[in-house]
């Protein structure tokens, strides 16, 4: 949610600004906007409602010179999205950007208006600006010394970054829960909330840790604690690559991240087997020490990575002997919770820095877990490094919102922990073989299943005047059932919902009628016969089922009934395999109901806020 970019330097930074903002698009926003001071001191700020690009055209009739600026992304939590409520917002010449909820704005705004100040929009960011302002008149001081101030009056969790149109010579940040990283230069320094946004300009990169207060100039970047000690931050130099590129010959992001999971999951499996067995070689020796130790494992994560963690739950109990329990982070971190002997801590987010997830982590550290442990497909994330240790899934830049690559790269990395574990638990060598062999043989299952793109976009043309949906699966299937929903829901708009197929008697068979489709997962495993009687109940109820299944699961097609035969693949994976189809058949809707695929509206790719 939401972006940040901010920069202090001799050359004129404004298409800097517009080109990182342009690289944080997928984190999802509605207005953006941009500030910068020329060389005679005067500020110039350009807003617009809609996409960076109307921005962009903006600034192109009016182009603008200096060396300061900051620049933003916005999704709107306090007031609708407006040019007067887009970002940077001012008050006299003090210009502030933020990301993040200031709880307590409501009492702020009162006094500051007792106080005299005028407030033009409805956001909460407004209220930094003024107090900022107020602070400054007050007691004077550097801009740091009246952030220093300003801090202890706000609640909540913010990324925000500060400049003055009197002394453009610098930019001050703070980090509270929201990530904001500094990118160094020769003469010339840089932040945002993302590094992305920075490639263009650095490859050196210091990340704010919580609480931290940082000052930028041309020449220096200096760093406060939260206790306002001055601290040294580490300097790192970047390996992570913006992979996105144009989409080629795909219509959309989505599109093309979709036929990227082959290529993806041979990135995620690469260097991770040796002779046969499954290494994990970047947890090192202190990593398999811990991992020989668990008795039990905890997983939290949000939205997809929820789903994720959901079937690795089925995993982790079935193939490695490990009770495992999932939770939604939002829930965790607000409830009293016990912490079972020998338990494993992990986490799963493809950003790093979804706040819940987080914020549970940092909940947990005096809990008396065993360990934590992120999976994540950002490098330097403050997941990542927050974290005892980490596994990356190596997924690439995933750009659409609704996550494609990064879920089954995810998966992949789960079910290869969960081998890992099990083996250092005494699991059978011959269990461990059949997921190696299941593993490297999937990349070339879903390249046979994306070539039935065709026939599932002409099954989508079904869908046009659709308004619901049923998903149903069993056993390591019903999470995917779910992220199907999740998927049809985030990208078309059709309400859809997800049960475990066994539950139909017990209650969703009362929605059943001729225009309710139900999509069922429907692989040829031990529980292919009592899904077939749950979809006899669908039928007997004049229900259209339209079912993924593979070739030999014994399905006929009917009036009532569709069937999308797959390849065959290994049980062990086809939680993995069947989400595919599942992701094509939600795209091709979308396309058909006319939504905007890549960034579907009221949504972020990376949720900083809770």
């Amino acid at each position: 949610m939401c972006g940040i970019v901010g920069a202090v330097a001799q050359r004129d930074i404004a298409e800097i600004l517009l080109e990182g903002l342009r690289r944080l698009e997928y984190r999802g926003y509605d207005s953006a906007g941009l500030a910068v001071v020329d060389n005679e001191g005067h500020l110039h700020r350009v807003r617009r409602v809609g996409k960076v690009s109307e921005l962009s055209q903006a600034v192109a009739k009016h182009p603008l010179s200096g060396g300061t600026g900051i620049a933003h992304t916005r999704w709107a939590t306090h007031g609708e999205p407006s040019e007067i409520n887009a970002h940077p917002h001012v008050s006299d010449h003090i210009v502030v950007v933020h990301n993040g909820i200031i709880e307590n704005h409501e009492p702020l705004r009162k006094i500051l208006i007792e106080r005299g100040y005028h407030f033009v929009s409805e956001t909460d960011t407004e209220v930094i600006a003024h107090l900022v302002h107020w602070e400054q008149r007050q007691a004077g001081g550097t801009l740091v010394d009246v952030i220093m101030r300003v801090i202890p009056q706000l609640r909540g969790a913010y990324g925000t970054v500060i400049m003055d149109s009197n002394k453009p010579d610098v930019l001050v940040a703070a980090r509270s829960g929201s990530p904001l990283v500094i990118g160094l230069g020769v003469g010339e320094n840089f932040l945002a909330s993302d590094q992305l946004a920075l490639l263009p300009v650095t490859r050196r990169f210091m990340f704010l840790e919580e609480g931290d207060v940082a000052e930028l100039s041309r020449s220096r970047v200096r760093v406060w604690d939260t206790n306002g000690h001055p601290v040294e931050r580490a300097e790192i130099e970047s390996q992570v690559t913006y992979d996105a590129g144009d989409k080629g010959v795909y219509r959309h992001y989505m599109q093309k991240e979709i036929f990227e999971q082959p290529q993806a999951i041979k990135n995620t499996l690469e260097g991770r087997f040796k002779h046969g067995e499954i290494t994990l070689p970047e947890l090192g020796e202190g990593g398999d020490r811990l991992l020989s130790q668990v008795q039990h494992v905890q997983i939290i994560a949000c939205g997809t990575s929820y789903h994720s963690a959901m079937v690795s739950k089925y995993w982790f109990e079935a193939l490695a002997g490990v009770p495992c329990d999932v939770e939604i982070a939002s829930e965790f971190r607000y409830r009293k919770s016990a912490v079972r002997a020998g338990s494993l801590l992990i986490t799963l987010s493809q950003s790093g820095e979804t706040a819940d997830t987080l914020a549970a982590l940092r909940l947990t550290k005096t809990l008396g877990y065993l360990g934590s442990l992120a999976i994540c497909n950002v490098a330097g994330s403050s997941l990542v490094r927050e974290s005892d240790l980490a596994l990356m899934t190596r997924a690439g830049t995933e750009i659409g919102v609704a996550s494609t690559k990064a879920f089954t790269t995810q998966l992949t990395v789960l079910l290869m922990l969960v081998a890992r574990i099990g083996r250092l638990r005494g699991m059978a060598v011959d269990i461990e073989r059949d997921i190696v062999h299941a593993l490297q043989a999937l990349p070339a299952r879903i390249e046979q299943m994306l070539a039935l793109d065709k026939p599932i976009e002409q099954l989508a043309a079904d869908f046009m005047d659709k308004h619901h949906a049923l998903f149903l699966g069993r056993g390591d299937l019903y999470p995917i059932a779910m992220e199907g929903a999740l998927k049809l829901k985030e990208i078309s708009y059709i309400h859809a919902e997800a049960y475990a197929a066994g539950e139909l008697k017990h209650g969703p068979l009362a929605l059943i009628d001729a225009d309710m489709p139900v999509i069922v997962i429907a692989p040829n495993n031990d529980l292919l016969e009592k899904l077939k009687s749950n979809i006899e109940e669908v039928r007997a109820r004049g229900g259209l089922l339209y079912v993924f299944a593979e070739d030999n699961a014994g399905f006929t097609d009917s009036e009532s009934m569709k069937i999308i035969p797959l390849p065959h693949v290994e049980d062990i994976v086809a939680p993995i395999f069947y989400t595919v189809p599942l992701q094509l058949l939600a795209y091709h809707i979308a396309l058909i109901k006319g939504t905007d695929v890549d960034q579907p509206r009221n949504l972020a790719k990376s949720v900083t806020v809770e």
